[in-house]
């Protein structure tokens, strides 16, 4: 992982089963993540700019950032090669929104 950039815990706990239940003990996943952006305010430009409800923005940025920051790590790795194309088309029309939203 990078060394230079935002250092990010990243946590995700289940708090409810997909047929409504609640787990005793829920499951928790951590971890860091170097990322070249400042993810917190790139969550609060989408909620601002994107219509999304609030949680929605910040799901979508926080996924949008952490996948984008994974492949340009991974330049060489083919598996993202179906991705890169219309990633990069999506993050372009997502700026442009937010540029518009600020005139």
């Amino acid at each position: 992982m990078a060394s230079s950039g935002y250092t990010y815990e990243v946590s995700l706990r289940l708090v409810g089963g997909g047929d409504g239940s609640v787990p005793e003990e829920p499951a928790i996943l951590t971890f860091e993540h170097v990322n070249h952006d400042d993810i917190i305010d790139i969550v609060e430009r989408m909620r601002r700019t994107t219509g999304l409800a609030p949680d929605d923005a910040a799901a979508a940025a926080v996924g949008l950032k952490l996948l984008g920051e994974v492949m340009l790590q991974e330049k060489g790795n083919a598996l993202f090669n179906p991705l890169r194309a219309g990633f990069r088309e999506f993050i372009t029309f997502l700026k442009s929104r937010a540029a518009i939203e600020r005139h």
